[in-house]
């Protein structure tokens, strides 16, 4: 407890978390404030200090999920909180730092990491999201958007944060009755037949997912417009060789993460010459506030294989290699901690039937994943970014008037 408790002292200021013991000597770090939690950390297995010593996120992660540490009242996202919120992005502040030599060791393995070849991108997608459609439909909104929503008003409900992203995204892409539109990891088909309901446009959603596929093909026939949105199994690397110079607008919205750094600039290469000269694009993703870095060995071995959070600098600098010119740039600083939150209670609702279809072990692991995202966007250093790409400088109005008075005309459809 010594070696754990050189590491917490004097980082934990507000909340109390308390550290119990296989002995039932209990070690208390903190002080009780209002607003902040109060957590009780209990461990089982005497091994599971060393673990988390070793590797702090992916060590309590797997103490956790096998039981070799509880959290009392399974108040994981407290747990997180407490010591992420603690110790803010802002202030430079972190828990179990990497040794210099395991960062120059990450750094060095990350590019094999991310070598997201076709036959790996799709197993890695499958891993993630063939999970099955009931599980995430559990605790998804009413049209299974897995990604940040757009919180326009704090005390809005999922559902209507969720259509206002939606519309937030249809307002940025400037669309036009007949246009064509490719959707590149399109889920399971929500955003794509938002579209073309709001728009009139003829939409293309490609994923890797069979099951994702299987759900978006059937939402689009019992809609009636499966002529007019059409999904199907594919990379984005083949369709720009079939298709180039085919799509007026191009939209992407959770997929970016998958890509690997190495893919980069094969991406944007893909999405440039997939648009038309007079092509936008508007690019949704995940992405760190600060300088580039390396995916936690947690969210890589468990969550995302093959996955990384970009930076911004290195979005943009593939992005020049193409000429394409980033038009709008928004920043969304809270709206996925928000979103996170939400789907953090809707699976601790459904925890039964969770544990029923997979296990423990697996809807431990699946809050912590959902806990540990919240405290990274709530006091870490993630966000979200809204890329809007032209590959002509005169393809948009010049100013972002068109961008508000549209959204707010489909928010009040």
């Amino acid at each position: 407890m010594a070696l754990l408790e050189r590491i917490l002292s004097g980082r934990i200021h507000h909340g109390t978390l308390t550290i119990t013991q296989q002995n039932g000597d209990a070690h208390v770090f903190g002080s009780a404030a209002a607003g902040w939690p109060d957590v009780t950390l209990r461990i089982v297995h005497r091994n599971a200090e060393r673990r988390i010593l070793l590797n702090p996120r992916l060590g309590l992660a797997e103490a956790y999920m096998d039981g070799s540490v509880t959290v009392d009242g399974d108040d994981i996202m407290g747990l997180v909180e407490i010591i992420r919120r603690n110790n803010p992005w802002e202030k430079g502040g972190e828990i179990g730092d990497q040794k210099p030599l395991q960062a120059l060791f990450d750094q060095i393995l990350r590019p094999f990491q991310q070598l997201n070849s076709l036959a790996r991108s799709r197993a890695n997608v499958a891993h993630h999201y063939d999970l099955s459609n009931d599980f995430y439909r559990m605790w998804l909104d009413e049209d299974m958007q897995y990604s940040c929503a757009y919180w326009a008003e704090a005390d809005d409900s999922l559902d209507r944060a969720q259509r206002a992203k939606k519309a937030h995204i249809a307002a940025k892409l400037a669309l036009q009755p007949g246009q064509k539109v490719l959707d590149i990891g399109c889920g399971w088909g929500g955003m794509a037949l938002y579209l073309n309901k709001v728009a009139g446009v003829e939409v293309l959603g490609i994923t890797l997912s069979a099951e994702q596929l299987k759900l978006a093909r059937a939402r689009a026939e019992a809609a009636g417009v499966a002529d007019k949105v059409r999904f199907e199994l594919l990379d984005y690397r083949v369709l720009a060789k079939r298709a180039p110079g085919t799509f007026d607008r191009i939209v992407s919205v959770g997929m970016f993460e998958h890509v690997g750094v190495p893919q980069f600039t094969a991406y944007f290469r893909a999405c440039a010459n997939l648009l038309k000269d007079d092509g936008v694009m508007l690019l949704h993703t995940i992405g760190r506030l600060g300088a580039p870095g390396t995916t936690d060995a947690f969210t890589r071995k468990y969550i995302f294989p093959g996955g990384y959070i970009p930076a911004l600098s290195e979005t943009l600098a593939a992005s020049e290699k193409v000429k394409l010119i980033a038009s709008d740039i928004e920043t969304l600083r809270l709206h996925y901690a928000m979103t996170l939150r939400e789907w953090y209670a809707r699976v601790q609702i459904h925890r039964d039937a969770i544990v029923a279809q997979y296990d423990e072990r697996f809807y431990r692991m699946w809050i912590f994943y959902l806990a540990g995202a919240t405290a990274a966007f709530e006091s870490g250093g993630m966000g979200n970014y809204q890329i809007q790409f032209t590959r002509d400088r005169r393809a948009l109005p010049i100013t972002r008037d068109y961008i508000i008075e549209a959204e707010k005309a489909l928010m009040r459809r």
